[in-house]
């Protein structure tokens, strides 16, 4: 059987990515129709110590070319002070649980983001045992975003709940959350953040600019044997700044979105161009972890 064809939600998000009066609502439309028909939750009351939230943040970014304002991905770029350094990810960190279960609270009123969302009342009646821990990572991943970029919780529109994650490497289970930020231009990264980058969802939505990432795995001192080498699939975004390459967790994220969204998958890996670079033994300890040629 072929791929199932996408959502009337998400065929309708395929609208002009310029046209946010009917881009944002097709979205969070298309969000909630995936979010609704299985559980995201299972695993919430888990180890909260190694749980995240992050927010796969949309914005708005002029096209290089000139023209109207289109949607665009935001990013943070990850610091030499922190670990992963060099990577892309989305803003977002871990649980607060004192602190955030407060926030949480809040969240949920008629007045808050949660309580706004047009999808919450309709969330907590058909999942209500899931209500609670969709305001407690949306609390989260709001003031972690607020500590790394100074992103205005006050100014965000939430979208709707992502499929969650597990890293591969780290033992650490991701739980997204799609917000829209349409008003604030500027943010003030702090020390875990080397920059901030707007990724065109044009370019997203572009077959030819995904690679197939042959990374070569950094081996212990002393190893016998060649070092290891992993074929991963990723995104190569030609900025003005330089090229920056998208892989891993929060490439895995995107994607997720993309297809729930738009119905976009990327190409298949073995027919993409390669990309080599090497996962250093730093890059667990705060140094400069990925260099890519």
């Amino acid at each position: 059987m072929g791929e199932p064809l996408p959502s009337r939600a998400a065929a309708d998000a395929r609208r002009p990515l310029s046209d946010f009066k009917r881009l944002i609502p097709a979205i969070t439309a298309a969000l909630y129709d995936h979010a609704s028909t299985a559980p995201l939750y299972d695993a919430a009351a888990g180890d909260l110590a190694a749980t995240s939230a992050v927010l796969l943040l949309l914005g708005r970014c002029r096209p290089e070319q000139g023209g109207a304002s289109e949607a665009c991905l935001v990013l943070n770029k990850r610091s030499a002070a922190v670990r992963q350094s060099g990577d892309l990810c989305c803003p977002g960190g871990g649980v607060a649980p004192r602190f955030d279960f407060g926030v949480a609270r809040i969240l949920g009123l008629p007045i808050g983001p949660l309580g706004r969302w047009p999808f919450w009342r309709r969330w907590r009646r058909k999942k209500p045992s899931e209500g609670r821990w969709l305001a407690l990572y949306y609390a989260t991943a709001l003031r972690e975003a607020f500590e790394e970029m100074r992103l205005n919780p006050l100014r965000v529109r939430f979208l709707g709940p992502l499929p969650p994650q597990r890293l591969v490497l780290f033992r650490r289970l991701i739980y997204p959350l799609a917000a829209w930020v349409p008003h604030q231009q500027r943010f003030k990264p702090n020390r875990e953040v080397e920059r901030i980058l707007r990724v065109p969802l044009r370019s997203l939505l572009s077959p030819e600019n995904y690679v197939r990432y042959q990374l070569t795995m950094a081996a212990p001192a002393g190893s016998p044997g060649p070092a290891p080498v992993r074929d991963v699939p990723g995104f190569r975004w030609r900025a003005a700044h330089g090229t920056e390459l998208l892989w891993g967790a929060t490439y895995r994220i995107t994607m997720t979105f993309l297809k729930i969204a738009f119905g976009f998958a990327p190409p298949e890996i073995a027919h993409l161009p390669r990309v080599t670079g090497c996962l250093t033994e730093g890059y667990l300890a705060g140094e400069r972890g990925t260099e890519t040629p």
